[in-house]
């Protein structure tokens, strides 16, 4: 079960945009996440006739490692560790470290 999934908002906790807030727009594999408006980069793109697309400095999010991202956790206000228990019916829930209370409620 993964700690961090799409739709959450996570607040970045190293790199240059270390303390910023966003949503993750989906997994890149197992270790990355492309968060919205986090390490954000210009790609060079060159012109295609075929498909439209005209050439230029694009600027766009590129993956980040999950080690450097926390969830938010709207209690505290801050980001936090996130934990998986196990309820008595057999399904996995995700929870905050810091204060027990369920991510997925």
């Amino acid at each position: 079960m993964n700690k961090i999934r799409k739709g959450d908002e996570v607040v970045v906790l190293a790199g240059k945009d270390r303390g910023r807030r966003g949503t993750v727009l989906c997994r890149v594999g197992d270790e990355r996440l492309l968060v919205e408006g986090v390490n954000r980069v210009k790609k060079h793109t060159r012109p295609n006739p075929m498909k439209g697309e005209v050439g230029g400095i694009v600027e766009k999010e590129a993956p980040i490692h999950v080690s450097n991202v926390a969830l938010f956790n709207p209690a505290s206000q801050k980001g936090d560790r996130v934990g998986i228990k196990t309820l008595e019916d057999g399904r996995k829930v995700r929870l905050f470290k810091s204060n027990g209370e369920l991510v997925d409620a």
